[in-house]
């Protein structure tokens, strides 16, 4: 942002909350300016490192032989687990079932066996491909549609959600159904690969750049690893080229690697996969088998439903618990259910460990939901919209979830409403009918769904966050906060609150990279959390500075502190105004302190797991769209014709950022949703490892036409950051309406009078299959 001198007659700051402001890198980005860690200059001797991976999903090493790895050209050093100097153990949840190497069992197919040091990365490359390593294979389990979810081998213990008498409710029903469907993983696909870069200090210190979204994980799990106190290591990241969750836990093992090499060599290490072994490597969003029993009435109402969600979980805890439990939360999606039990299944699997992965859980748990409300409207013979609006939440009665959670800020009638009237939806549905009764070949179809997304880590102790505010005498302003910018644009929002509270020019606010050194304990970037969180700690930051000076300049004057009122750039006290910037010199002549650390923890908010009650969320987030398809009924292609958003964000603090992030999210849903298709082979080998086997939405594949708009009427109910919402992960189950727009096109074919059950990703051929098992059976 270029500086200017602030306007002491302005009538407004430049960069106010609730107004459009660029992303602060945006020049950066597209000029290709933006520093990520790989473009840091390297220091003198650098040193480059490489992971050497298994070859088998599951066995027993029995024999490792590196030597010609060490004598390689270039080589400098060979790690194994047995070189850690403290624990060779990553795993986040402290079960210890994470090597940093595998030593004596290999548990995936690509599971870090050792890591070679060189002069360059090249050379470390190459050397990794000359390790002969032995194995007794052992037996392997890849899928879980085999696996019984009651009672096979799980990660972390399973969640139950109950309310009333499910299985009763089902059984009294008028009418029943039950099923299956599968939802596909995702990876993380992030511009910018994973990366380390470890710079030893003076005794026991290490300093790690690590293209992370959880800096102090990583400097715990960096410290666990050496054996040394977290106090010897700082982690530092100005920004990440895209994190979307696969940067939460998976940094650990490149940063420790890093680190450990580095402080054993007494040289600076870098080590960054390339694509393949990053996508091989690193856990993605985990897949799901959601088995669903229904009990409903003749309109379509639901009385009761049973639900299991089984997880392919990968061979270690990860995140996973926390994960199949947000799924159980977002079961209902917008809808209540009378009766409910829900049931997860961490499933233990010879793949590599899924992780976080935007909406955390909670895309693949409504999926689930939207799934029965097909199902029921099929067998009703009613518009699927209409049974969406009559099961969906009430405001003052019908409004409990399965967790035992009032749901109290109910605005997704409203917000569906909206859409339906602004997207012409039931005209377009009549057009539609006619279309398809006239095209022998090409189906169109439509869909409307809504979104009722939890904000907050379900891990109540991650909601909180530490701010540090510097004015220094110049009246400019240096922001550190524990959040971490991955392109979202959290730093431009938690600056344009620090400048509003001063009310300065938001040139005047300057933010920097995010370290433990500064802001210590810091949670992950992460469940959509991170404005909330942050921008709250700096509000707090920067009122407490605000109220020094306040208290400084009414003393001086010697009239009461409420007439010190902040301006835009100046300060009015009493009946005169001075410059801000005056004021902070003068109360740094006075020595009043103009550094303050902010603190911000989410009230209200508790869960007691073992029960499955509590208040895990502080408020949700909504939002619908409204998507229109057409599929060639000879091939499954398919091409989005139109989608249309209206979402809940509060009072954005910045427009332009939130619909960036709605957009994005949307597009990123559809992905995974239709084109984004994981495959392991026979022997537990990922074969879609590349951006030339794994399809990820190209800018050709949005909709034709795209209306994305934020609600203007909602603001949070509960006093977050100026009453905003997150958006971060909320958007990305908006993509739903694309899967059933399919859905709608493919079930023309039997005249909507059989459910096409289509799973997720539906990719061509998934919709060719859906088509052809419809006609057989209307045959």
């Amino acid at each position: 942002m270029t500086s200017h001198t602030p306007n002491l007659k302005a009538e407004a700051i430049q960069g106010s909350v609730a107004t459009n402001q660029r992303h602060d890198s945006a020049h950066k980005h597209v000029t290709g300016e933006a520093i990520y860690i790989d473009d840091m200059p390297e220091p003198t001797g650098t040193l480059h490192g490489c992971l050497g991976l298994s070859t088998v999903a599951h066995g027993n090493i029995t024999d490792i032989d590196l030597s010609a790895v060490k004598s390689a050209p270039g080589v400098i050093d060979v790690l194994t687990g047995h070189d850690m100097p403290g624990e060779n153990d990553i795993s986040p949840t402290g079960r210890h079932d994470e090597p940093v190497l595998a030593t004596e069992r290999v548990q995936f197919f690509g599971q870090p066996v050792f890591a070679v040091i060189a002069k360059t990365r090249e050379q470390a490359r190459r050397a990794c491909r000359l390790a002969k390593i032995s194995y007794e294979e052992l037996p392997a389990v890849f899928d879980i549609g085999g696996l019984d979810p009651v009672n096979d081998k799980c990660v972390t213990p399973p969640l139950v959600l109950k309310r009333g008498d499910a299985a009763d409710a089902i059984a009294q029903a008028p009418r029943q159904l039950s099923g299956k469907m599968r939802v596909g993983g995702q990876d993380h696909f992030y511009l910018e690969g994973h990366i380390a870069m470890a710079i030893p200090g003076e005794d026991r210190d290490v300093t790690v750049y690590s293209s992370t979204q959880h800096p102090s994980e990583v400097q715990h799990m960096v410290a666990h690893v050496l054996g040394v106190p977290s106090h010897a290591v700082t982690v530092e990241i100005r920004r990440m080229g895209g994190g979307f969750g696969g940067k939460e836990t998976q940094s650990n093992q490149f940063a420790a690697i890093a680190a450990v090499a580095a402080k054993r060599l007494g040289r600076a290490v870098k080590i960054r996969p390339d694509r393949d072994d990053d996508m091989i490597a690193t856990g993605k969003r985990h897949d799901f088998l959601i088995d669903y029993s229904v009990g409903f009435d003749d309109e379509g109402k639901i009385l009761g439903v049973d639900l299991t969600y089984a997880a392919r979980c990968g061979f270690s805890s990860d995140l996973s618990g926390p994960v199949t439990d947000r799924a159980l939360f977002h079961c209902d999606n917008s809808y209540f259910y009378p009766a409910v039990h829900a049931r997860s299944a961490p499933l233990y699997t010879n793949t590599v460990s899924n992780t976080a992965f935007r909406g955390f859980g909670g895309p693949q748990g409504m999926v689930g939901a939207e799934r029965i409300i097909d199902e029921v409207a099929f067998a009703t013979a009613k518009d699927p919209l209409e049974i969406r609006k009559l099961n969906f939440y009430g405001t003052t009665d019908r409004n409990v979830t399965p967790y035992h959670q009032t749901v109290e800020d109910n605005i997704i009638a409203r917000l569906v409403e909206e859409l339906e009237e602004s997207s012409d939806y039931a005209r377009r549905r009549r057009t539609i009918q006619a279309f398809n009764a006239n095209s022998h070949f090409i189906k169109r179809g439509l869909a409307l769904t809504p979104v009722k997304f939890g904000i907050s880590f379900t891990a109540t102790h991650f909601n909180q966050a530490g701010a540090l505010v510097h004015v220094y005498t110049d009246g400019s302003v240096h922001l550190n906060h524990g959040g971490t910018e991955m392109g979202q644009g959290l730093n431009v929002k938690v600056a344009q609150v620090v400048a509003e509270e001063f009310q300065i020019d938001i040139d005047q606010v300057k933010i920097t990279a995010t370290t433990t050194g500064k802001v210590p304990n810091t949670s992950a970037t992460a469940a959509s959390s991170g404005t909330d969180l942050n921008g709250m700690a700096a509000q707090n930051a920067a009122r407490i500075i605000k109220d020094r000076l306040c208290d400084f300049a009414a003393e001086t004057h010697g009239i009461p502190k409420e007439q010190v009122i902040f301006l835009p750039n100046r300060v009015r006290i009493g009946n005169q105004e001075v410059a801000f910037a005056d004021l902070v010199r003068q109360a740094y002549m006075a020595r009043i302190q103009l550094s303050a650390a902010g603190f911000y923890k989410t009230p209200k908010i508790h869960w007691n797991r073992d029960k499955g009650e509590g208040h895990p969320f502080y408020y949700f987030a909504y939002g619908a769209s409204v998507s229109e398809v057409s599929v060639d009924t000879l091939t499954g292609e398919y091409v989005v014709e139109r989608s249309d958003i209206l979402h809940d964000a509060g009072r954005s603090l910045n427009p332009a950022i939130d619909l960036g992030q709605v957009e994005g999210g949307f597009i990123q849903g559809m992905g995974w949703l239709t084109t984004e298709e994981l495959v392991w082979d026979e022997k537990g080998r990922l074969r879609t490892h590349a951006p030339s086997t794994y399809k990820i939405p190209l800018a050709s594949d949005r909709p034709k036409e795209f209306h994305v708009r934020l609600a203007s009427w909602p603001e949070n109910n509960e006093p977050t950051v100026h009453r905003s919402k997150a958006v971060g992960e909320p958007p990305l189950m908006l993509a739903m309406s694309v899967l059933h727009a399919l859905s709608d096109a493919v079930a023309s074919v039997a005249d909507h009078t059989i459910c096409p059950r289509l799973d997720a990703p539906a990719t061509p051929e998934c919709v060719l299959m859906a088509i052809e098992r419809l006609r057989a059976a209307q045959a």
